[in-house]
């Protein structure tokens, strides 16, 4: 995991309450977890816009707020977008671009005089899910997020892999595997490449897709509304969804072999990609037969705060 360092800092109560925190672009959530894992506490608030002392300030005093209401300190674990550079120690990669550059595991600390854990919101997802979620109880574990962007987190026995460059799950920055003559070279992509896996199978590539197929917009929900009426436009779309899913999802089972693919985000509540992907990527998978599971998030939004608290593990647990 992200952000281990000293682990003499005040509060770090592995085996105690745990104090998950969410920052994303517009809001801030705390979550407060007892040691069998119950919700005890839960707070939002909105995320300053562009500010970056404001909402280390915010994050703050949402935990002082949680213990408070306690009495007692906690561990604190914090998801963020983006990741925490190796080589810098500094956030990079965060869509809320006043983070970007700063040392944010180190003023957070400082702020709150402890040690904090620090991963991107993917990574929180799988642990969330990986822990008591739909994937619990499974060795190996790959957690989607299907939303705005795609990213994913892996988790191995009940730890995340970070890897040596903190980029481990950095699934939808790898290209479409597969490719037809017609998906090259593929849009263009935020990190300057193009075909990228995130730009078929995020929120907007679907919705780009269906424009160019049929010159009309629609949004995900109204391209899933259409083909449920018997639009055959909108089925049409959908199937090349599914198709592209199964493509990328077989490119994971054949490189890590998960014992369960849990998916998140937005288009994680298309019911049907549950039958039909793992019916289409047996075709891909380099074995004779598939047993990996593809199921729904258990805990839905919850999730990403739920992994940051879960970045303290029980105690006598490996935090690493």
């Amino acid at each position: 995991m992200t952000g281990n360092g000293d682990r003499a800092g005040r509060g770090a109560r592995a085996d105690g309450h745990r104090i998950g925190i969410d920052l994303g672009g517009t809001k801030i959530e705390a979550l407060v977890l007892d040691p069998a894992g119950r919700e005890r506490f839960r707070r939002r608030v909105p995320t300053p816009s562009g500010d970056y002392g404001a909402t280390l300030d915010a994050i703050a005093a949402l935990v002082f707020e949680a213990e408070a209401a306690l009495g007692e300190t906690a561990s604190v674990g914090v998801g963020t977008p983006g990741s925490i550079s190796r080589a810098s120690g500094l956030l990079r990669g965060a869509n809320s671009v006043c983070l970007n550059g700063r040392p944010i595991r180190e003023d957070l600390s400082a702020r709150l005089s402890r040690e904090i854990r620090i991963t991107n919101d993917a990574n929180c997802f799988a642990l969330s899910e990986a822990t008591d979620g739909a994937g619990e109880g499974a060795e190996v574990v790959f957690g989607v997020i299907l939303g705005t962007g795609v990213g994913a987190g892996i988790v191995v026995r009940g730890q995340v892999l970070d890897g040596p460059n903190g980029i481990a799950g950095e699934w939808g920055h790898n290209p479409l595997p597969w490719p037809r003559d017609d998906e090259r070279p593929g849009a263009a992509c935020f990190c300057g490449r193009t075909g990228c896996i995130e730009t078929f199978l995020s929120g907007p590539g679907l919705a780009r897709d269906h424009r160019q197929a049929t010159g009309a917009d629609a949004t995900p929900e109204a391209i899933l509304a259409g083909a449920s009426a018997g639009d055959a436009l909108c089925e049409a779309t959908l199937r090349r969804y599914e198709d592209r899913l199964a493509r990328a999802l077989a490119h994971v089972v054949n490189l890590l072999d998960p014992d369960a693919i849990v998916l998140g985000g937005g288009l994680s509540n298309l019911d049907r990609l549950y039958e039909s992907v793992p019916r289409l990527w047996g075709r891909w998978v380099f074995s004779d037969r598939v047993d990996t599971r593809l199921v729904r998030h258990r805990h839905g939004d919850s999730s990403g705060v739920r992994g940051a608290a879960w970045l303290w593990p029980a105690k006598g647990g490996s935090p690493d």
